[in-house]
């Protein structure tokens, strides 16, 4: 609104100062500083609350050390997450942009259903909460929104170079001709570490005629279905020891945020010789505000914490990340840039299957780990929370320098 507020000012009235709104990177400033003050000021009061109300986290005895004191830990601080993220985009953005309004839908509709997912493991006394397949529902849904929006909706184009055969600028002062750039719907991702990195999932339906392209959606929407459900159940495996989740999450957003500058940027784009996304820009705004909520979401957090965010901050992050690498056409990227999540996605897979496997076949289940998802191995061999975090803060962010990298290795 404050956009809206300072466009008008600078436009109409021509008030000094004013036309400084007009840049993503101070509006980006404002967010991600009001977003640091609203979720350490705000937050404390949301504590309070969730204390006054006793919605205290239930914690099952797993025999990990430490885990007994954290027995009534408020939960649901993923409020202070998405209170703190939306109130600066509001002000911030510009509400009618495409990517901002689908970030905005993915906010609340998987802090819903984390909101009730908590609700019921509270306030209903279920441990198990929300039906496993409720949430993967909600997670389809969302992905049939998102994927259909970013491919049916007319402002989400991507712009490439016109070739000698098409339409050509004559420059008349220098006499040149300079080809001519133009917006173009697509479903082209960017595949990192190779030199002609673009990839058109239309490509997979060549086989059935000429007119292809125009069947794309069949297998864009899956893919964004299969990428969001699969990322948020990755974020929300990850939120099991304090900090983890909070932090990870941060220093992957971090480097998604750079990619959504420069994608957004036609100097940086063309530069890095990459894909230009217009109007992707703007949600480099949300990123920041998101960014201050999840940093100063661990100024309670950390160890020990005050407050866990719970299922309605775990879905939310892991939703929001999903979109944002889709949108910025980084999906290929996801498991370096969320290489955490990968890895105790994998391990919670690992585990339950070679369970079942040596199970059948020798008449008694045997483990990889000695507790999944992997945090909880590293607790069991005897590491303190506060260095198994750290260490997993290390790693995120080499692989969040080697994702950035992939800009310019090819």
């Amino acid at each position: 609104m404050l956009y809206y507020l300072f466009e008008y000012l600078d436009k109409t009235l021509d008030v000094p100062g004013t036309g400084v709104f007009q840049y993503i990177t101070f509006r980006s400033a404002l967010a991600i500083i009001l977003s640091l003050l609203l979720s350490t000021i705000f937050g404390k009061r949301v504590i309070n609350y969730l204390r006054r109300q006793q919605v205290g986290e239930t914690v099952r005895e797993l025999g990990l050390q430490g885990q007994v004191e954290k027995a009534g830990t408020p939960t649901m601080g993923g409020l202070i997450i998405i209170f703190s993220t939306l109130v600066p985009v509001v002000l911030l953005a510009k509400l009618d942009n495409i990517y901002v309004i689908l970030l905005v839908v993915t906010t609340l509709w998987m802090g819903t259903i984390g909101f009730i997912d908590d609700y019921i493991k509270i306030f209903k006394k279920d441990k198990q909460g929300l039906k496993g397949i409720f949430k993967v529902i909600g997670q389809v849904g969302l992905g049939i929104i998102v994927g259909a929006t970013l491919y049916f909706h007319p402002g989400v184009t991507i712009r490439k170079e016109v070739t000698k055969n098409n339409i050509v600028v004559v420059n008349a002062t220098q006499n040149t001709i300079n080809p001519v750039s133009l917006e173009e719907k697509s479903t082209a991702t960017t595949i990192p570490f190779f030199k002609n990195n673009e990839f058109d999932y239309a490509e997979l339906l060549a086989w059935t005629g000429d007119d292809y392209q125009n069947y794309a959606w069949l297998i864009f929407i899956p893919i964004v279905i299969f990428i969001i459900t699969a990322v948020s159940n990755g974020a929300n495996l990850t939120d099991g020891i304090d900090g983890l989740a909070a932090g990870t999450s941060a220093i992957s957003v971090i480097a998604l945020g750079v990619f959504t500058f420069v994608s957004g940027n036609i100097i940086f784009s063309n530069y890095l010789n990459i894909m230009f996304i217009p109007n992707s820009g703007e949600m480099t705004v949300f990123i920041a505000a998101f960014v201050g909520s999840l940093i100063g979401f661990l100024w309670y957090n950390s160890y020990p914490a005050a407050v866990f965010m719970g299922d309605t901050g775990s879905l939310t992050i892991g939703g929001i990340i999903a979109v944002l690498a889709i949108a910025v056409r980084k999906e290929m990227l996801i498991p370096v840039i969320c290489g955490i999540f990968l890895a105790e996605n994998l391990s919670v897979v690992m585990q339950v299957m070679y369970f079942k496997y040596t199970k059948k076949r020798f008449g008694e289940g045997r483990r990889i780990f000695l507790m999944s998802p992997l945090h909880h191995h590293y607790q069991k061999k005897g590491y303190h929370e506060s260095k198994i975090v750290t260490r997993f803060w290390i790693v995120g962010i080499l692989l969040a320098i080697v994702s950035i990298v992939t800009l310019k290795l090819r």
